[in-house]
């Protein structure tokens, strides 16, 4: 019981089925708030699959979802951002032209409900600008405040992905694979970042680099043919046959 108390994010019999093939069968999780949660498995384990029913972007065949005590099963995907919890964004296609800095401020604005007005400076909306900047700060960004996104290394892009998810407040940050693409040096970079966050954010996150899990991670979900295998801390995953046995299989088969 203890672990639906101090949940802030949790599922019961969630499962998604296209036909006779089951991406998730019946996974039941609980993530703790202000924890740092990883998701790990094979390819084709179901994880984002996991994710997308967690954000409203699919429905489940069937099981819940709940986020802060609360059936938000059938929430749409905007209002469970509204309610605190947010993907990091696909910055490429949409803020690639914009600054960094106006792409954050975009970002603050759709928080709080307010029109971005382009004809108007950045000074001219100050306390906007000054949140920001606070946020890039925060991220160690503040320098690339006015360098156009698209012209940043691909791992400060994600980065600004980072940011503009951390400007709508969320209680839950919901990370995909954040170093796929990005250099060794800068994925250990950001993983520094996200492991500054605030301990108000509940971070859940996908990861293939079993370095930066076990580093990062404080639990561990282990996902095998759109189930949970098992669950636990770095140490009791490492030293699980049957993990070991998965990624083995995985490596010997290619």
């Amino acid at each position: 019981m203890s672990a639906k108390t101090d949940a802030i994010l949790r599922t019961e019999g969630l499962s998604k089925q296209w036909g006779a093939f089951k991406a998730n069968s019946d996974v039941n999780l609980s993530f703790e708030s202000g924890g740092r949660h990883a998701l790990i498995g094979p390819n084709g384990a179901g994880k984002t699959t996991f994710i997308n029913l967690l954000t409203g972007s699919l429905p489940p065949t069937s099981g819940k979802v709940f986020f802060g005590g609360q059936d938000i099963t059938a929430l749409p995907q905007h209002q469970r951002v509204k309610r605190g919890m947010t993907r990091t964004f696909q910055i490429n296609t949409l803020f690639a032209g914009l600054t960094v800095l106006e792409s954050v401020m975009l970002a603050i604005f759709e928080r709080r409900g307010l029109q971005f007005t382009w004809h108007k400076t950045v000074a001219r909306h100050q306390e906007e600008a000054d949140e920001a900047m606070a946020l890039l700060a925060s991220l160690k960004m503040d320098r690339d405040a006015h360098a156009v996104t698209r012209n940043l290394p691909y791992g400060k892009q994600r980065l600004v992905e980072i940011a503009l998810a951390l400007a709508t407040r969320p209680k839950v940050l919901l990370l995909d694979e954040p170093a796929a693409g990005i250099p060794a040096a800068e994925s250990a970079e950001l993983f520094d970042v996200i492991a500054r966050l605030p301990r108000d954010v509940t971070v859940v996150f996908i990861e293939h680099d079993m370095g930066l899990v076990f580093r990062f991670a404080e639990r561990i979900t282990v996902m095998v043919g759109g189930r949970v295998l098992t669950e636990g801390t770095p140490a009791e995953i490492a030293a699980d046959p049957r993990v070991k046995e998965v990624y083995l299989g995985e490596a010997e088969h290619g």
